[in-house]
C-alpha cells in the first residue's frame, strides 16, 4: 500500500511511483519537460498574472512540492515545501516567437526538483502590458514526472481563469485538488496482483512475438549523441480550422481516425527518409491517456503524469493509399484499448525500470539500442479550450514535450477552435535540422493531400 499523508494547508508527502520515478531519472539524464502555450490578447497586468499563478499553486499539491531522496539518491518522495512561489518571467516576444524560445532553451532547461517549485512560467508580450491590442504568449514548463499534455493544458487554462477572477475582484478561490497516491496504486483490480502480472506478460509476449516475425524498422539516429548531451529541437506546424474540419470529415468517411491519418503521414515520410520509395515496415508509438481507466478515475483538472505508450507496426507499400495505413493504426489502437494494454504497460515499469540514476545506465543503453518507440505521435484530440476568458481573447492553446532519452522524433498534437497544432520535436544532432524539417513538412503535406480538392 502506498503511503500518502496530507492535511489541509500542508500538501503532499508520498513516494514516487515507478512511472514517475522513471521519468524523474530520465529528467536527470537530460531534461524531460512538458510545456503548454496559449496566446492572450488584451491588457494583461502583472498583478493579475501573479495572483492567478499563486492561486494555481495553492490549488495543486504537486506545485508546492520538492523531491527528497536518501543519501545515495534512492527512495525519492514528493515532500511539501512552503514559501516558494512559481517563478514568473515576463519579456518582450523574441524574434523567433514562442516556438523559438522553446527551441532555444525552455525545452532543454530542467526544473530543479531539489529546490522546487516543480514549475516555471513565462509571458512573452509584443506590446505594452496594458494595451488593448497587445498579444501575449503564456507558457508553463513542468517536468514530465508531475505532468503530461493534459496536465499542462489544464494548468494554463486555470491560470488564465484565476487571473481573470482576480482582475474582476472575485472572492479568493479556495478550490484544493486532492492528494492522490501514485498511478500504480490506482490501477483497477484486473491489473493488480497475479492478474496484472498475466496481462503484462501477455502484452510483452504478444508484441515481441509479432515484432520477431514482422521485424519492423525503428526510426534511427544519424549520429550517436551521449545521453547527458542530448537536447531537443522544435518545429511548429499547424492546420487551419477549415483544414482540420475537412480532415475529420474525410477520416469519418474512410472509417479511420485523425490520429490514424496523422500517424500514417509520419510513417510514410519516415519510410521515404529511410528507404526511398520502396516498401518499409516501421513502428510508431502512441502515448495513451489512462486517467479514465484508474480506480477511481482521475479528472483532467488534476495534475499528474497519466500516459503510457503502445506500439503499432505499420507497412508502407508503394502505391498503397495512405488511408490503408491510417486504418491499421486506428484499428490497432482500438484493440489495444479493449485489451487494456495502456494500463498493462504501467506495470512493465514496475518490474523493469531502474530505481536510481546510478543504476540506470544498463537499462538506458538497452532502450536506446533496442527500444521500439523512437518514433511517436502523442495526440490529445480535441481540447475544449475557451476562446474568451474574462476580458481576454485566447487562441493557439497547445503542448510540446522534450525528449530526454525517450525518443528521436516525436509529434505532439491537439485540436482546438482555431485548428490543429502539430509540434515536432527531435533529438538535435542525432537528427539533423534539415532531416527533421523534411519529415515534418512532408508529413503535413501528406495530410493535406487527403483533403478534398487536393491535387492528385
Amino acid at each position: 500500500m502506498t503511503t500518502v499523508t496530507a492535511s489541509p494547508g500542508t500538501g503532499i508527502r508520498r513516494p514516487l511511483g515507478p512511472l514517475e520515478r522513471w521519468y524523474w531519472i530520465c529528467d536527470q539524464v537530460s531534461p524531460l519537460n512538458v510545456v503548454s502555450r496559449v496566446q492572450v490578447r488584451g491588457p494583461l497586468p502583472d498583478d493579475a498574472l501573479r495572483a492567478g499563478l499563486d492561486a494555481l499553486q495553492e490549488r495543486h499539491p504537486l506545485l508546492r512540492a520538492v523531491i527528497r531522496t536518501d543519501a545515495v539518491g534512492a527512495d525519492p518522495w514528493f515532500v511539501h515545501r512552503d514559501g516558494l512561489p512559481i517563478p514568473l518571467r515576463r519579456t518582450p516576444t523574441p524574434a523567433g516567437g514562442w516556438a523559438g524560445l522553446l527551441d532555444d532553451g525552455e525545452l532543454n532547461e530542467p526544473v530543479d526538483w531539489r529546490t522546487g517549485p516543480l514549475a516555471r512560467a513565462l509571458v512573452l508580450s509584443d506590446g505594452p502590458a496594458g494595451a488593448e491590442r497587445s498579444r501575449h504568449d503564456l507558457i508553463l514548463v513542468l517536468p514530465h514526472y508531475v505532468a503530461d499534455g493534459t496536465t499542462v493544458l489544464t494548468l494554463i487554462r486555470q491560470w488564465v481563469e484565476l487571473a481573470a477572477a482576480h482582475l474582476a475582484g472575485a472572492p479568493r478561490d479556495t478550490t484544493r485538488e486532492p492528494v492522490r497516491p501514485a498511478p500504480e496504486a490506482l490501477l483497477p483490480a484486473a491489473h493488480r496482483g497475479v492478474s496484472g502480472l498475466r496481462r503484462m506478460v501477455s502484452q510483452l509476449v504478444r508484441f515481441n512475438g509479432t515484432a520477431a516475425v514482422r521485424r519492423p524498422r525503428r526510426f534511427e539516429a544519424g549520429t550517436v549523441v551521449p545521453f547527458g548531451e542530448r537536447r531537443t529541437g522544435l518545429l511548429h506546424r499547424e492546420l487551419t480550422g477549415a483544414e482540420t474540419e475537412e480532415l475529420g470529415a474525410a477520416c469519418r468517411r474512410e472509417g479511420t481516425t485523425v490520429h490514424g491519418a496523422l500517424a500514417a503521414a509520419i510513417v510514410s515520410e519516415v519510410a521515404q527518409d529511410a528507404v526511398g520509395s520502396g516498401p518499409a515496415r516501421l513502428t510508431i508509438g502512441s502515448p495513451i491517456n489512462f486517467r479514465d481507466e484508474l480506480d477511481p478515475p482521475v479528472p483532467a483538472t488534476e495534475m499528474g503524469t497519466y500516459v503510457t505508450s503502445v506500439a503499432t507496426i505499420v507497412d508502407r507499400r508503394p502505391g498503397a493509399p495512405l488511408w490503408d495505413m491510417a486504418r491499421t493504426v486506428s484499428e490497432d489502437l482500438r484493440r489495444s484499448r479493449r485489451r487494456g494494454d495502456p494500463v498493462a504497460s504501467v506495470n512493465v515499469l514496475r518490474l523493469l525500470a531502474p530505481r536510481t540514476l546510478a543504476d540506470s545506465d544498463r537499462f538506458l543503453r538497452f532502450m536506446d539500442a533496442k527500444g521500439p518507440m523512437t518514433l511517436c505521435l502523442s495526440n490529445l484530440g480535441r481540447v475544449g479550450f475557451p476562446a474568451v476568458i474574462g476580458p481576454w481573447r485566447l487562441s493557439g492553446a497547445q503542448f510540446v514535450a522534450s525528449l530526454s532519452v525517450n525518443g528521436l522524433f516525436v509529434a505532439t498534437v491537439n485540436t482546438g477552435h482555431d485548428g490543429l497544432a502539430w509540434n515536432f520535436t527531435y533529438l538535435k544532432d542525432a537528427v539533423t535540422d534539415e532531416r527533421a524539417a523534411r519529415i515534418a513538412d512532408g508529413s503535413v503535406a501528406a495530410v493535406r493531400s487527403l483533403l478534398p480538392g487536393a491535387a492528385t
